[in-house]
């Protein structure tokens, strides 16, 4: 009886600490941007290097433009002269590149509004641009090979960088570049959060997405997945969520694990996600620690069943929910559509096409979902309220990440130009 009620208050407690680590992430409307600060929409284009700053609402006309590579001969020298480095940069190129160099996968800027940093999976580092200038400020190398993924603090002091082919997240004053601390994650992390009060970082890792063997029979070998939550102060692991085993208990054995990106209800008592190969998202209550619903979105008659044909395993890549918790956006990646969810029914409004929809973020008044169209080198905005499309603007080669941030108020790009 003793050792029955120790259990249960061990449960209690390891959901309680998780409860109080989840991120409280839907996107809230954005408050005034600071005196001598306008809000923006930075656009990762990552084939081609170059960042579009975008409104954060209404039009999302054009601002101005970054090179997020003005350093590209130093760091092609010494990847020419370091064999190991010139295979994986032609490894980069030839897998997740899909023939393509990467170099802009996320970006954020500082709060002062004066720099942004940004994370270069070709080039396995992070660095921070002057957005007057366009120089470098300062560039951290991360462990291993590639950089991936970033989350920025609430304070925006902090950033958080996954070095994908080292197992690490790299934690980095956003101001000086200087590591602040590391931890160790599972096979190729890939999206990190951290949580509203700071106190917390959340990671999801995604193991080996560039294979053949997509067949759920060998989804053993893709790798050990699992969400990693550490406290962002010590860096110390304090939870490990295991998505196979909450995937089995709710009959999906044929699943695959690898949670992709995610976003949790204003009261962070919900987490919903994507995996790979699957055209919809799952609700995952942080409590309770199990899998409480799942949607499956329609499938585009046109997309081949071929799972070897999707990008990096992911058949929809890219959620996000409105600052009221009661929508969210998802991009239906390989099947060519974005949609608007309601929450309460799950019930999915109008397809809108886009081509091959890569991310999803809400724009600064909180009305809209933007979604980068990494097959039209557009954005493309949607009303929450609605499902309807209310905007397109071109943008660079091949955008990924979608981040809301800052520049100076009469800042039209570097230089003025």
């Amino acid at each position: 009886m003793a050792a029955s009620r120790t259990r249960h208050l061990c449960s209690v407690a390891a959901a309680l600490v998780l409860t109080a680590a989840a991120p409280a992430t839907a996107a809230s409307a954005s408050p005034a941007a600071p005196e001598g600060l306008r809000e923006v929409l930075f656009v990762a284009n990552n084939w081609d290097g170059t960042a579009d700053v975008i409104r954060s609402t209404g039009d999302y006309a054009k601002i101005g433009r970054i090179d997020v590579i003005p350093d590209k001969a130093a760091r092609m020298a010494e990847i020419n002269a370091d064999p190991i480095k010139w295979i994986y940069f032609q490894a980069i190129r030839n897998s997740v590149g899909e023939g393509h160099d990467q170099f802009a996968d996320d970006m954020y800027s500082t709060p002062d509004g004066r720099s942004v940093v940004v994370s270069r999976p070709s080039f396995a580092d992070v660095v921070s641009l002057d957005l007057a200038t366009g120089k470098v400020n300062w560039r951290f190398p991360v462990a291993g090979y590639r950089a991936d993924h970033m989350a920025v603090s609430p304070d925006g002091t902090r950033v958080a960088v996954s070095a994908s082919t080292a197992n690490t997240v790299h934690v980095l004053d956003i101001g000086t570049g200087k590591q602040l601390g590391s931890f160790k994650t599972g096979d190729k992390p890939h999206e990190n959060v951290f949580s509203e009060d700071g106190k917390y970082i959340w990671n999801m890792s995604i193991g080996e997405v560039n294979t053949a063997l997509d067949d759920p029979g060998w989804d053993w070998t893709k790798g050990d997945r699992h969400i990693t939550v550490v406290d962002a102060t010590t860096y110390r692991q304090v939870k490990v969520v295991d998505m196979r085993q909450r995937l089995d208990a709710y009959g999906l054995k044929d699943f695959s694990d690898a949670v992709r990106p995610a976003v949790f209800s204003p009261d962070a008592s919900r987490l919903y996600f994507q995996v790979s190969f699957f055209n919809g998202f799952f609700e995952y209550d942080v409590a309770t620690d199990r899998i409480t619903r799942m949607k499956t979105l329609p499938k585009n008659p046109a997309t081949s069943e071929d799972r070897t044909t999707w990008v990096n395993d992911s058949r929809h890549h890219g959620i996000s929910m409105n600052p009221e918790g009661t929508k969210l956006c998802v991009a239906g990646t390989m099947d060519d559509y974005a949609t608007v969810v309601d929450r309460t029914s799950l019930q999915e409004g109008p397809l809108v096409t886009t081509s091959k929809p890569y991310w999803a973020t809400v724009s600064g008044d909180g009305k809209d979902c933007v979604v980068s169209e990494s097959g039209a080198d557009q954005v493309t905005a949607i009303d929450f309220a609605t499902g309807r499309k209310v905007a397109s603007v071109p943008v660079g080669d091949h955008p990924q990440r979608v981040r809301l941030g800052h520049v100076q108020a009469d800042w039209t790009g570097p230089g003025g130009n």
